[in-house]
């Protein structure tokens, strides 16, 4: 073990090198209140190597730039529970690598976790800096620093090069966080990722050959996978085209009759009660004249008013007494507007729960709470979000909701009642932003691997994108 003064003197944030793993250059946050050390990495698999555990993994080696990617491969030592910076425990594996700093090599214990929304892409804990590593936290770069020129000489090759599979994002909007989000997650993995404007395509009707073609003549052939994410006035069109690629024989990983299902709010509450799920009284009715009737049937003033039609919170009026649910329940009639009328579920307290569903598991889930002057958290109109575990209860409620949709990717929000959770509704293109924001999770990757997993893709083992 070194003396002091043979130490080596480090700040708060240092460059550092993984040369076993092809890591020339990589900024950490040197942290002496964490226990163990951490790298961002993302696509991780296991797999075995001559009858020992391995595990292969990609990195984002520098801050703010998905383009650069590191293919990385290492032994497994071992894989333990770790809580995040963020109060969550989940299992990591844990691999054993050199470390190079200052010139000097040792041995190093890492944890593999995606720290996309981290400050720094590694972590330098306690277990690896100890007897080696003096820290001055007032201080950065002791060490030196690195420029851009140096990054960009390190780096040169490790450019991600599409080598995967042909995936088309059906929506509408390429500027939408979401949407872009979901273009780099697939990139980033080695996918050609292909933005198709629904407006912009169109099809031809063939038995034999059906095909839909883009803006410009292109023939959309050669499609492995369609990632469905149609807004809502566009569902009549863009369910059309998700059928025609599903007659294609296209993977849609939200198919047309799930999304169709899940956009017609009262067929959707009517399914999920038969099939034993929860939801606020509501009540229906075409007629003006079954207003007072109506009101009656969610116990009265304070209730709720949904447009059919509505997402993303519009359409969804709080009528706080018996009168003002008349006058908002006659407007909306007057415009021949299909709604439905729901009990207000007071002590929730205008909150409710988003939960990411993915593959019938819940990846990802967030207490929403309404801003001031609101009723019901909507974060496209200053709703706040925050993580928080659910029950057991919840999670069920959550992926059966999902399944009974037939929905592969969906945005299940719920409601904390009295009586238990009650699912409030099911959506089928729901937001990346406020979920991602809030988690740290990188949900838009866990989607790009549902794909892999439904075409059975792996990228080859033994590979590096940086060779």
């Amino acid at each position: 073990m070194a003396g002091h003064d043979e130490k080596i003197v480090v700040g708060s944030v240092e460059w550092c090198e993984f040369p076993d793993l092809g890591i020339p250059a990589m900024k950490a946050r040197v942290d002496s209140g964490a226990k163990t050390s951490s790298i961002h990495a993302f696509n991780i698999q296991a797999f075995g190597r001559h009858g020992k555990p391995w595990v292969s993994f990609e990195v984002h080696p520098l801050q703010k730039n998905r383009r650069t990617v590191v293919r990385c491969e290492a032994p497994i030592v071992d894989r333990r529970v770790v809580k995040s910076s963020t109060g969550e425990s989940e299992k990591r594996y844990v691999i054993k690598t050199s470390l190079v700093l200052d010139g000097t090599q040792w041995p190093i214990e890492l944890t593999l976790a995606n720290r996309d929304s981290m400050g720094h892409r590694m972590l330098l804990g306690r277990e690896a800096m100890s007897g080696r590593l003096l820290v001055d936290p007032a201080e950065r770069h002791c060490l030196g620093d690195r420029t851009k020129e140096e990054i960009k000489d390190c780096y040169d090759s490790a450019e991600n090069i599409p080598n995967g599979l042909k995936i088309g994002l059906l929506a509408s909007n390429p500027e939408l966080y979401s949407n872009q989000r979901i273009m780099e997650a697939g990139e980033e993995r080695g996918h050609d990722m292909v933005f198709l404007n629904i407006k912009h395509c169109y099809m031809k009707l063939d038995a034999t050959a059906p095909e839909v073609h883009y803006r410009g003549g292109s023939v959309l052939n050669d499609l492995d996978a369609v990632i469905t994410r149609i807004k809502p006035s566009m569902t009549f069109y863009g369910c059309a085209l998700t059928r025609q690629f599903e007659s294609m024989g296209v993977y849609t990983i939200n198919n047309s009759v799930a999304i169709t299902q899940s956009r017609d709010k009262l067929f959707s509450l009517q399914l999920l009660l038969q099939n034993g799920i929860d939801i606020p009284t509501t009540g229906f009715a075409n007629s003006p004249m079954d207003t007072s009737d109506l009101i009656e049937m969610v116990e009265g003033a304070p209730l709720i008013v949904k447009l059919l039609e509505g997402s993303q919170g519009r359409g969804v009026v709080l009528a706080e007494t018996k009168k003002a649910a008349e006058s908002v329940i006659n407007a909306f009639k007057s415009l021949r507007a299909n709604l439905l009328v729901q009990e207000f579920i007071k002590e929730a307290q205008g909150k409710d729960l988003r939960c990411f569903v993915i593959d019938g598991k819940v990846v990802a889930s967030i207490q929403r709470e309404a801003a001031a002057g609101e009723f019901r958290a909507n974060l496209h109109q200053g709703g706040n979000a925050s993580i928080v575990k659910i029950s057991p209860e919840e999670k069920k409620l959550a992926i059966k909701s999902a399944k009974v949709l037939g929905l592969k990717v969906a945005g299940v929000d719920i409601i904390r009642s009295a009586k238990g959770p009650l699912l409030l509704e099911v959506n089928s293109s729901p937001g990346l932003e406020g979920i991602e924001t809030a988690t740290g999770k990188d949900i838009a990757g866990a989607m790009i691997t549902s794909v892999e997993k439904k075409l059975s893709w792996k990228r080859e083992l033994g590979t590096s994108l940086n060779n």
